[in-house]
């Protein structure tokens, strides 16, 4: 049987318990359709990079999938019906790894290297607009005196 990876975006509002539940009726489907669902990760409720349908963030979850194309397609159906899913990706691959996503282990490695606080003192600038005798404009002064209109 082929191998997939599929990955849906559920909205903002509904709770993580609640992917839970959608993954657990998808896989549902699957095996019920004579497939098998491999590892399952939950990336979290992540900023999306543009509004879909009114949602500003998503929950994100990865499934790997080895089933038959048809079992795939009755589970594409039933999310395009479903209203909490906002978006969903399947992708045929040629084999499954037990290794973390590479969302997960980005996360941890920014976990280890820590926040913004850990940065060293930087010296006092001033105040924003104090930028020598011209208060930041780049630009050619004209004086009053310069007639160029001769």
């Amino acid at each position: 049987m082929p191998l997939y990876e599929h990955v849906f975006l559920a909205r903002q509002d509904v709770s993580a318990q609640q992917v839970e539940t959608l993954t657990e009726q998808m896989t549902g489907v699957i095996t019920d359709n004579g497939g098998s669902v491999g590892k399952k990760e939950y990336w979290g409720l992540r900023p999306l990079s543009f509004r879909i349908k009114k949602n500003r963030k998503a929950h994100y979850q990865l499934i790997d999938i080895d089933a038959p194309p048809a079992a795939v397609a009755e589970m594409e159906r039933q999310m395009s019906l479903n209203e909490d899913i906002l978006r969903f990706m399947t992708i045929k691959v040629e084999e499954h790894t037990d290794q973390p996503s590479a969302i997960l282990t980005r996360r941890d490695r920014d976990d280890r290297r820590g926040g913004r606080g850990d940065r060293p003192d930087r010296g006092d600038r001033g105040p924003r607009g104090d930028r020598g005798d011209r208060g930041g404009d780049s630009r050619p002064r004209r004086d009053d005196n310069d007639s160029s209109e001769d």
